[in-house]
């Protein structure tokens, strides 16, 4: 398919149908290990198209009891963890990276030979220098990356929609695991497939997040909030301007149509001033990206997420970071707008 004038291998549900999945996963256990933030939208996605998945997770834990709630039976298709990994001939590895890190000694016990290791996130085999995480050579190691939450994966399923992922290789110890790759890529509800690598997967995953897609789009946004706050401008005005607009009547228009088309239909002096301005945000912003990069490339970034989530306290110290966010004066005053939106009227 060509990108831009850059051609790129895609897989489609129409060139490989749900029915040719099922027929090459018909003879395998899918286990999904953790039910946290990929694990739910993916373990019931698969289900309702038919695979035969089952779940482990701790007893006993939060996750635990919303995979009750969500329906799994305890000993029928939820387990603990070890129970579930001896059970499945594919391990779908969907803890957190500090989770993979804690409990690979007890997952790799059970990657017999011809088994599949499956991720959504290269992190743990890139840095498996750090991570400790390194596959037997006779199992399948692969990965298919939803570019979106489970949540957002679970429901765009339901409403017969697709959310797109990435998919790669990095061992063939079986011949299969492309056939496999792609049948578990359908399986978990994806609209298209991509080719990537762990690597490149990884790369862009943590330099995305830290980028447009959380890091970066909240500093802009407090960085106009508070521009226009300190020019006077009402809290509700200036969240109004900064998010609401965007997010609720630009967003989904430039998703349906892309920014080009954006541009296009908006009033002149809006088109005047995009066109002007946006590249200064780009050459602004362009040293941030580049330095980010290189911190995800060598690394660092890596070891920073690694260092700061197997501390004791890191939740505590979560919660006071993320506190501070939904007490600043911007979330506060979304939370009001949010409120008055007519549908919650």
């Amino acid at each position: 398919m060509n990108f831009g004038g850059t051609i790129e291998d895609v897989v489609t549900r129409e060139e490989f149908p749900l029915s040719k999945a099922l027929e090459t996963l018909k003879n395998e256990t899918i286990a999904v290990i953790g039910y946290g933030v990929q694990g739910p939208g993916q373990s019931l996605n698969l289900k309702d198209n038919g695979f035969n998945v089952i779940v482990g997770q701790r007893k006993g834990s939060k996750s635990w009891d919303k995979a009750i709630a969500d329906g799994w039976v305890e000993g029928k298709d939820l387990f603990e963890i070890e129970e579930a990994a001896s059970r499945g001939t594919i391990i779908q590895y969907l803890l957190s990276d500090a989770g993979q890190i804690s409990m690979w000694p007890t997952i790799k016990k059970h990657l017999t030979a011809g088994k599949a290791l499956y991720f959504s996130h290269g992190f743990g085999i890139t840095y498996k220098e750090r991570t400790g995480i390194v596959p037997p050579e006779d199992v399948d190691v692969i990965l298919v990356a939803p570019k979106g939450s489970g949540t957002s994966l679970r429901r765009m399923f339901l409403q017969g929609r697709g959310l797109n992922s990435s998919y790669a290789i990095f061992q063939d110890a079986t011949g299969r695991a492309m056939e496999r790759v792609i049948s578990l890529g359908i399986g978990v509800g994806s609209g298209y497939l991509f080719e990537t690598t762990f690597k490149r997967e990884v790369y862009s995953d943590l330099t995305g997040e830290r980028g447009t897609l959380m890091g970066a789009i909240q500093g802009i946004f407090a960085a106009q909030y508070d521009t226009l706050r300190a020019h006077g401008h009402t809290p509700s005005e200036a969240f109004n301007e900064t998010v609401e607009e965007l997010s609720q009547s630009l967003m989904p228009l430039i998703a349906e149509n892309g920014m080009d088309w954006m541009y296009a239909n908006c009033s002149t002096t809006a088109q005047r001033g995009a066109l002007d301005w946006w590249k200064k945000f780009r050459d602004a912003a362009k040293p941030v990206f580049e330095e980010l990069y290189h911190e995800v490339e060598v690394g660092n970034e890596a070891q920073r997420s690694i260092d700061s989530n197997s501390q004791a306290d890191y939740r505590e110290k979560l919660n006071a970071e993320l506190q501070e966010m939904h007490d600043s004066e911007m979330w506060q005053a979304g939370q009001v707008v949010r409120r008055l939106r007519p549908e919650n009227n």
